[in-house]
């Protein structure tokens, strides 16, 4: 797929792999984050600031909007949903499926994605457009939930950029995706 940009994950996680509950809940992470200092974003500002783009799936896009956050000011914000009414909210750009999302971004002279939502993370990472992960660990096992990754059609290698230790047991390791 010819593209102009590259894009990154940065995301957190569960120990067990899991990016929320069944339900969307984040309050895991959240509570733990603010408990560890989480105002100090441990990279995300620096790394918000690096990317002019924004790519999320619908169901990330409602959580985001039902939770009143909204730190994506001064962004392109797409969003990959074949349900999702395209006038839905002016701040976002739908595109219905991977190909004109692509074609999209391209026309616009997208430089650097940030992916988020585990499905579009999922169809990125299949689709070899992701360049760099980066996982911030929090020291809880939920159990259940929505998992930051699933079956792949085949092995995605990955080369350790780096690994820190943070506050209150969270850990953050970065990596290089070989495409």
């Amino acid at each position: 797929m010819d593209h102009s940009f590259t894009a990154s994950v940065f995301i957190g996680t569960s120990v067990d792999g899991f990016i929320a509950r069944e339900d969307g809940d984040l309050g895991w992470l959240i509570s733990r984050g603010e408990a560890a200092g989480g105002g100090e974003g441990y990279g995300y500002p620096d790394f918000m600031s690096t990317v002019d783009t924004v790519v999320m799936g619908r169901a990330t896009y409602e959580a985001v909007t039902a939770s009143g956050w909204w730190e994506y000011d001064g962004k392109h914000v797409a969003v990959l949903s074949s349900r999702l009414p395209a006038d839905r909210d002016p701040r976002i750009t739908v595109y219905p499926d991977l190909d004109r999302l692509i074609a999209g971004l391209t026309d616009r002279g997208t430089k650097s994605v940030y992916v988020d939502g585990g499905q579009t993370i999922r169809t990125f990472l299949q689709a070899g457009l992701v360049q760099q992960i980066t996982i911030t660990q929090v020291p809880v096992l939920i159990g259940s939930g929505i998992p930051l990754f699933g079956p792949l059609e085949a092995d995605i290698s990955l080369t350790l950029l780096s690994a820190q230790a943070l506050k209150a047991g969270l850990v953050q390791t970065t990596y290089a995706v070989e495409n």
